[in-house]
């Protein structure tokens, strides 16, 4: 059985430009799902390509529009909608617009949400940095997920995008 989540299970952290609010832990539930609220500035990409190996991740906008990179694919999520950007799938996703992003992202199951929290010690990692990118790795490992982390020069001058 969950227990009650504490005001120590909750967070509120930026990661880079990434804002990360845990809103429902996943300990307050039977489902083992948890919420999550992101911010992301005008023109900036929110993460690496990466995947998940545990979990989907849906993403509903509350202001703004988030456009996804999933496997070969790109497309425009606005205010009102939801995305699914599910397990094994490389993908990433920025804000393209002129306004601030923010959204709901529902992790099932929820332990992912709790990454946030860890990998703000650490984010954005500096590659040349060996112990915070051994840091990084270990926590990405513990989750299930990988980061291509070279992927970012090339989406952001791809894109017009900031990090």
């Amino acid at each position: 059985m969950s227990s009650q989540t504490t005001p120590s299970d909750k967070y509120d952290v930026d990661l880079g430009e990434l804002g990360a609010k845990l809103e429902i832990a996943r300990t307050e539930n039977e489902a083992d799902v948890a919420i999550v609220e992101h911010t992301l500035p005008p023109h900036t990409l929110a993460a690496p390509l990466h995947r998940h190996s545990r979990e989907d991740e849906i993403s509903y906008v509350l202001e703004g529009e988030m456009t996804v990179l999933a496997g070969d694919e790109i497309w425009t999520v606005p205010a009102d909608e939801a995305t699914v950007k599910g397990r094994n799938v490389w993908h990433t996703f920025w804000n393209a617009s002129d306004e601030p992003l923010r959204f709901l992202e529902i992790i099932a199951p929820g332990e992912f949400s709790e990454f946030f929290m860890e990998i703000s010690q650490v984010y954005p990692v500096d590659p040349a940095d060996e112990e915070a990118l051994a840091r990084f790795e270990e926590i990405c490992e513990r989750y299930g997920f990988e980061a291509d982390l070279e992927s970012v020069p090339k989406l952001c001058e791809e894109h017009g995008l900031q990090i």
